[in-house]
């Protein structure tokens, strides 16, 4: 159970995402997901493909959670910031976010603040240089840094499954 969680904690939690738009409400459907799985195999039950079953139980407690806000779900499909996505896609979009934030999280801190700071809150160097007091060659330095990290980071996955 350990394993399962933290293999698919993150990836179940960007799945969420997609259908619910708020990290905190998809956190608690993810923990509460996983908490019924536990009590589910402490009764006896089993369950052969605990992961799909989670992807279920999400996707059924996210709709459930929509369904309570008074919106109909009898169409709904997750989405993404280019619209509407099959559940399919979003499944595999959620485990290649996670694969792509845990990487993220594994920069060094200074980096990694560097590099959300200029693509995720798509501030340019200048600004970036300003807010902390560094060079904007220093900037461009860290960006370039964290992004040969990840792309090592991404070879190296790929090599180990194709290789």
């Amino acid at each position: 159970m350990e394993s399962l969680f933290h293999y698919n904690y993150r990836p179940l939690c960007l799945y969420a995402l997609h259908y619910l738009g708020n990290a905190d409400s998809a956190e608690d459907v993810v923990q509460e997901s996983f908490a019924a799985l536990w009590e589910k195999l402490q009764e006896g039950v089993a369950i052969s493909n605990r992961k799909a079953y989670l992807y279920m139980m999400v996707r059924n407690r996210c709709l459930d959670q929509l369904r309570r806000k008074g919106i109909p779900t009898e169409s709904l499909k997750p989405y993404d910031t280019y619209g509407i996505i099959e559940d399919d896609d979003a499944q595999e979009r959620s485990q290649t976010e996670a694969r792509l934030w845990t990487a993220i999280d594994s920069l060094p801190e200074k980096c990694r603040q560097i590099f959300l700071m200029s693509k995720r809150d798509g501030l340019k160097y200048m600004e970036i240089a300003d807010e902390l007091g560094i060079s904007e060659n220093t900037v461009r330095n860290q960006i370039s840094k964290a992004l040969k990290i990840l792309k090592d980071g991404v070879v190296k996955i790929y090599s180990f499954f194709f290789a």
